[in-house]
């Protein structure tokens, strides 16, 4: 598929075995084409927005508010590929979500970490994300927010440790008089490589 904003492919996908979502490629895309579906190459790629079932799902983004349900009554209303979506040619399995300090005061830190295991019998990257809610705020926040990512390098059966710094910055929004804080109470702590698969642990922010 090679397009420049998200189809319907509800009805399509059934009939492949795999779908290599392009984009508005270059040049090289016959190359880069060629070296996926030979296998020269190892997909790595993740979806950078929301592709819905259906036109009812539009617009279609991970980062909605809690209430917020778009779809046809009674449709699913689950996107087709979720924001961060991506196959690989090998598996990847990730341990569970660990935090260096799970209490913090609104000025510290802590950091998050995952240990990520390549399973599968290819050398390939998998692009590690850090999502992160505020679980009760005084104004309404998004179930997940996207706050970092890393891209790593796994032979077949190695395993690695990602960590990421988790900060005041990560944790505030603006509030009711338009000013950023950082408000007491927990923090769901999300690491995985979609915004559909992740691995949840709590951290609790303290005055």
């Amino acid at each position: 598929v090679i397009s420049g904003r998200p189809l319907s492919l509800e009805n399509v996908e059934d009939h492949f075995d795999a779908l290599l979502y392009g984009w508005l490629l270059g040049q090289e895309t016959g190359y880069a084409v060629a070296d996926l579906l030979s296998g020269k190459a190892v997909p790595s790629g993740k979806m950078p927005v929301t592709v819905p079932r259906n036109v009812g799902q539009i617009p279609a983004f991970y980062n909605h508010k809690p209430t917020a349900r778009r779809g046809y009554a009674f449709a699913d209303a689950s996107p087709l590929y979720a924001f961060g979506h991506g196959l690989s040619y090998t598996r990847f399995e990730f341990g569970n979500v660990s935090l260096s300090k799970d209490t913090i005061s609104p000025d510290g830190n802590t950091t998050a970490s995952i240990t990520v295991t390549n399973t599968g019998e290819y050398k390939a990257d998998e692009v590690v994300q850090l999502y992160i809610r505020d679980d009760v705020s005084s104004v309404t926040r998004p179930v997940l927010e996207l706050k970092g990512f890393e891209r790593i390098t796994l032979a077949p059966g190695a395993s690695k440790t990602v960590e990421f710094t988790i900060t005041p910055e990560h944790l505030q929004f603006f509030n009711r008089d338009m000013k950023r804080v950082v408000e007491a109470g927990t923090f769901t702590i999300m690491l995985g490589n979609s915004s559909q698969s992740l691995k949840h642990t709590k951290l609790t922010v303290v005055k």
